[in-house]
């Protein structure tokens, strides 16, 4: 291989992992690395193959048995010592027995497993999308605590300006000390403002780090941006979308196969089970005579048996009802996650479209009214408040929207 042809794929191999986003920049990278170091999906995937692994036991027919009887071991009498071998005892009878299970028996006991495994499955999507949603949940808190904060640096950059302003105005004699007393007041706020959004900010980072199965302390990135929203064509048909992906209706369905599985086994024990054998006879060396047996059981407790009849007819109303229950509730939170998204996104637009420019419009103007002596300080603050305002609401506009995104993800079972 040429040089010319091996040095740029060696420069490639060496800046590829810097191409990645550093972990906690995007909340893609986030979720890629709660999939392969998260312990509790670990152990549900576990569980789930140790369900899988169940399937083709629970349909497996049982073991035959094999019996040998060493009858007469004196042999009549003429034997001294007992005989341990076949030829010299009286006779030895060997029973191969099999256990033949009632018809559609085995069937039913290997449904009942796999549902189980539906179930398990189940199960392991819910705890999947549980922790997506709360990965999602605290990336958007950082990503809302770091806007904050940013925002408010900026804030008082403004701020600081705004007293250099006082102060000249106070030394050309056209201002108040308290003008300038006002803006360090100001400031003063704005850092302990400040003070608590970093506290919280470390909070959220730990947290977020909890969720990812890292220490508290562990360093993450600075959040980029956040998930975008699907267009509103795509929430047209989110219920269809929940019934038929929702980790939780998943479970519930499988409980209810499973229930109605057990109830069909439980029926099945009206008729009995049969043991089939057959038994040669060996004296001396040869075999004199074949046997062959059957057994069964006897149904003849009834009474029990329908009492257990019953109790899977009642589990089976159980599962189905709790089944109806579950999808009700998940429809109820469904429609309010997508109102709650709605509702965030026109107050974004709102504030975008126009609370923020007035503000800004109202700021600019009380600065040039300050500056002219037309207007007084308090004024020009409270118009500087106004766009801090108005800015932090559209942050938790966007925060709130990506609140009930991830919400309606964990509910349809799936990425939008």
């Amino acid at each position: 291989m040429k040089l010319s042809t091996i040095y740029p794929l060696f420069l490639f191999l060496w800046l590829a992992p810097l191409a990645a986003s550093p972990l906690g920049s995007d909340v893609a990278g986030l979720l890629d690395y709660a999939r392969t170091h998260n312990p509790e999906l670990a152990a549900m995937r576990y569980e789930e193959e140790a369900a899988s692994q169940r399937v083709q036991p629970a349909g497996a027919w049982p073991d035959p048995v094999l019996r040998t009887e060493l009858m007469d071991i004196t042999n009549q009498g003429t034997n001294k010592a007992p005989g341990w071998l076949p030829s010299k005892v009286g006779g030895t009878r060997y029973l191969l027995m099999q256990s033949v299970p009632g018809f559609g028996r085995l069937d039913l006991q290997s449904k009942i497993a796999e549902a189980r495994v539906a179930g398990a499955r189940g199960q392991t999507a819910s705890t999947w999308f549980d922790l997506s949603s709360k990965i999602k949940t605290a990336y958007a808190m950082h990503y809302y605590l770091s806007e904050r904060i940013r925002l408010t640096r900026e804030t008082q950059v403004i701020t600081r300006d705004l007293e250099k302003i006082a102060q000249t105005r106070y030394a050309n004699g056209l201002g108040t000390q308290q003008e300038v007393i006002r803006a360090q007041i100001e400031q003063t706020d704005l850092q302990a403002t400040l003070i608590e959004l970093e506290n919280e900010q470390h909070h959220a980072h730990a947290r977020l780090n909890g969720l990812l199965s890292r220490p508290a302390n562990a360093s993450l990135s600075p959040p980029r941006q956040l998930h975008s929203i699907p267009a509103a064509a795509r929430l047209a048909s989110l219920e269809d979308r929940l019934r038929a992906h929702n980790p939780q209706l998943q479970v519930a369905d499988a409980s209810v196969n499973e229930a109605a599985m057990s109830r069909d086994l439980t029926y099945k024990n009206r008729y009995p089970d049969f043991t089939l054998g057959v038994a040669p006879t060996q004296e001396g060396r040869a075999v004199k005579s074949w046997d062959l047996m059957v057994e069964f059981n006897i149904p003849l407790q009834q009474a029990s048996r329908r009492s257990q009849e019953r109790a899977a007819e009642a589990t089976l109303a159980a599962s189905a009802a709790r089944q109806s229950s579950t999808l009700n509730q998940l429809l109820s939170e469904l429609s309010e996650s997508i109102s709650g998204l709605e509702t965030a996104q026109r107050t974004e637009t709102l504030i975008a479209a126009r609370l923020l420019p007035q503000a800004e419009l109202g700021f600019q103007s009380a600065l040039s009214g300050y500056e002219t002596g037309k207007i007084d300080f308090s004024t020009l603050l409270e118009a500087q408040r106004q766009i801090l305002k108005a800015r932090a609401q559209r942050i938790k506009a966007q925060y709130e929207a990506q609140l009930r995104l991830s919400e309606i993800e964990r509910l349809i079972g799936e990425e939008l």
